[in-house]
């Protein structure tokens, strides 16, 4: 039998009664390792302990602060490749991809540990002669975050290193299709030498989450996931007044104009919808292209994704990996089976693959004469499946990439700055890509949608203080 990795409470490993197994992907005969199921008592023991560490941490000099995220940061670099390979492995994206995630984790903690050091407020005069007024920002408290199996270094990174940074105590709860990645993460900030109860990681399922987010004690949730979890929480969150970030789903347009570079706007779509098993909230599910050049834009797509190879993520021949689990294959596959009968056209793929054996393969999906009315462009999908739809003009494509309840990452090709400037003026989008994919964000900006896709403050860069900290204004007489 397998060592069960346990969960993280206190500042020690806490075993527990039950537990899960983690399985690869790409081979499901290989078993990742075996993990503790955290009780209901489990994450209460947390929340006390965190509840305890917290005024010390608040009180903790910048400079350690600085110095335990940075050690963390330097970790992840140096383990670089032996995480990324573990990621793969566990979740299913190819190596490449799982490397520069680690790398963008390793970022993250280094930058928020100067943002530790760079904690700044505001000092002015007050309307009223004599007396000066400072404003500080503190630490919210006590943060339970939940994050996904999508993105399981990466994310946990995000959430975990502006949180610290601020003087806020942790308690994460990943995705239990992600343990082992997320342990690995527990474990280097224990390393890295984070204080009892400062920061904690509880692992399992929907039990487990609710424990977190209802809890009374914790001061604030940030979750990353489906809109129906996520409208969940929301309800279990906003009625004991906690505060809360959400970070959802998207339906991302990429818009083509007529005068776009072709081989440029296929590449970012390729990219942006296909890599990554399509599994990204930012992933372009819907290509929305001038009439123009509608035509010429689908053959070579088509071209394109007939050469994608799909295989073991470890392999360095295969472009994309397996889907994460066999629940997600049946769902991405059963939008595909449905797409024509609800008026989508068939280009390309869209089936189950029974080679390699022993994974959760699925051939990208290309479908024409999109409709917002077809379930593949209302509902998020999660999966390597494209719509692509043909507009009459600059203004129709507009139209159609705003027709959706969701807002998180738009994009257009063209070569007109007017255009490009035009587009992002018009849409109701959190963040635009112009001749770019509609994936990818940097760690010192923020992130985050609107609509449907986002709740709350945004995540990263500059947007993170907004949701980890909160203001005091304290007004000083002479």
């Amino acid at each position: 039998m397998p060592q069960v990795r346990n969960n993280y409470i206190d500042g020690a490993w806490r075993s527990a009664e039950h537990s899960s197994e983690s399985r690869n992907p790409s081979d499901t005969n290989e078993l990742i390792g075996s993990f503790a199921i955290a009780s209901t008592t489990d994450v209460r023991d947390a929340v006390t302990a965190a509840r305890k560490a917290l005024a010390d941490w608040k009180e903790t000099s910048p400079q350690q602060r600085f110095d335990i995220l940075d050690r963390a940061g330097d970790a992840i670099a140096r383990r670089k490749q032996e995480l990324a390979t573990l990621l793969s492995r566990e979740e299913g994206k190819t190596l490449p991809e799982a490397a520069a995630e680690v790398a963008k984790a390793a970022h993250t903690f280094k930058y928020f540990a100067g943002e530790a050091v760079r904690l700044s407020g505001a000092s002015l005069r007050s309307v009223r002669n004599g007396v000066d007024v400072d404003v500080r920002r503190e630490a919210v408290g006590i943060v339970g975050l939940i994050t996904p199996w999508n993105f399981p270094f990466s994310i946990p990174a995000w959430k975990t290193a502006p949180a610290l940074a601020y003087g806020n105590c942790v308690i994460l709860k990943p995705s239990e299709l992600t343990n082992a990645i997320a342990w690995e993460l527990a474990s280097i900030l224990h390393e890295a030498g984070v204080p009892r109860g400062v920061f904690q990681m509880v692992m399992g399922g929907g039990e487990v989450g609710s424990a977190l987010v209802t809890d009374p004690a914790v001061d604030a949730i940030s979750f990353t996931g489906s809109g129906a979890v996520g409208r969940m929480i929301a309800g279990q969150a906003v009625a004991r007044g906690a505060r809360l970030q959400l970070e959802l789903g998207g339906k991302n347009p990429l818009v083509v104009a007529d005068d776009a570079d072709l081989d440029k706007a296929v590449d970012a779509a390729v990219r942006s919808a296909f890599y990554s098993t399509g599994q990204r909230c930012t992933a372009s599910s819907r290509v929305i292209v001038d009439a123009a050049v509608h035509d010429a834009f689908v053959e070579r797509l088509v071209e394109r994704a007939s050469r994608l190879r799909v295989g073991n993520a470890l392999d360095a021949a295969s472009d994309i990996g397996p889907l994460v689990s066999a629940d997600q294959l049946s769902r991405v596959s059963r939008y595909a089976e449905a797409a024509p009968s609800d008026g989508a056209r068939h280009a390309f793929g869209g089936r189950v693959l029974e080679a390699p054996a022993n994974g959760y393969y699925f051939e990208p999906a290309i479908f024409l004469d999109g409709d917002m009315r077809q379930a593949i462009n209302r509902e998020e999908v999660f999966g390597p499946v494209l719509s692509v739809f043909e507009a009459i003009d600059f203004d129709d494509a507009v139209r159609i990439a705003n027709d959706t309840e969701f807002g998180l990452s738009a994009g257009i090709f063209t070569a007109s700055h007017a255009k490009a400037r035009a587009f992002i003026r018009a849409s109701n989008s959190g963040m635009v890509m112009v001749n770019l994919p509609t994936v990818g964000s940097d760690y010192h900006v923020p992130f985050g949608g609107r609509g449907a896709s986002a709740y709350g403050p945004k995540e990263m860069g500059l947007g993170a203080i907004e949701f980890f900290t909160q203001t005091k204004t304290a007004y000083v007489a002479d």
